[in-house]
């Protein structure tokens, strides 16, 4: 049987190499190009679910009958969605918040089968960060891991090294929480080994 066309809908490096580990190679990489700010009042989960169905939705019809795979990854200290960071001060004032406590990173997906119908999961995993000094932090910034990272730092990185606890998904930290991507592949009839 011949193996169904996958679309990545990411230009992500790291959710390529993720999917690599599973021994999915996509077929075609084909980012969506979609307005991410968050509503007002959002909550982290709805805007990590939002957010991976809108990228599959907007990506679905330039491949049809293709499956079309989206995700989003959200860091969140309590109700509040941390940023994607830029620039210096908005990693060092993420750092800053997330030093010494517990947060949440929120990693969705969301499937697109070669019908048109859409799938979805949630990995939720528990980070907590050991105490950062301001030397720490002043390093970890110089070393430019945090740019465009949700929270402002890259767990594959040195950044791991904070990590004093950690409850759930690793991969779903890294941006593609493997489980529920597998889940979900093989729901729609993706072959894996």
């Amino acid at each position: 049987m011949r193996q169904k066309r996958l679309v990545l809908a990411s230009a992500s490096p790291r959710r390529k190499e993720l999917l690599a580990r599973i021994g999915v190679e996509p077929d075609t990489i084909d980012p969506a190009d979609i307005d991410e700010t968050p509503h007002k009042g959002e909550l982290p989960r709805d805007y990590a679910m939002r957010m991976a169905a809108e990228k599959a939705a907007a990506v679905a019809p330039r491949h049809a009958g293709s499956l079309v795979l989206a995700a989003d990854t959200v860091v969140a200290a309590g109700r509040r969605i941390l940023p994607k960071t830029e620039d210096e001060s908005d990693a060092r004032n993420c750092l800053t918040l997330l030093s010494g406590r517990r947060h949440r990173v929120l990693s969705a997906v969301t499937l697109v089968d070669a019908e048109s119908r859409a799938r979805h999961k949630l990995s939720t995993t528990i980070v907590t960060f050991k105490r950062l000094t301001d030397a720490e932090i002043a390093s970890y910034l110089a070393r430019g891991e945090w740019r465009g990272k949700a929270g402002g730092y890259a767990i594959q990185g040195f950044a791991e090294s904070w990590v004093r606890f950690l409850s759930g998904s690793h991969s779903g930290v890294v941006g593609l929480p493997l489980y529920e991507t597998r889940t979900l592949l093989e729901s729609a009839g993706y072959g894996l080994g």
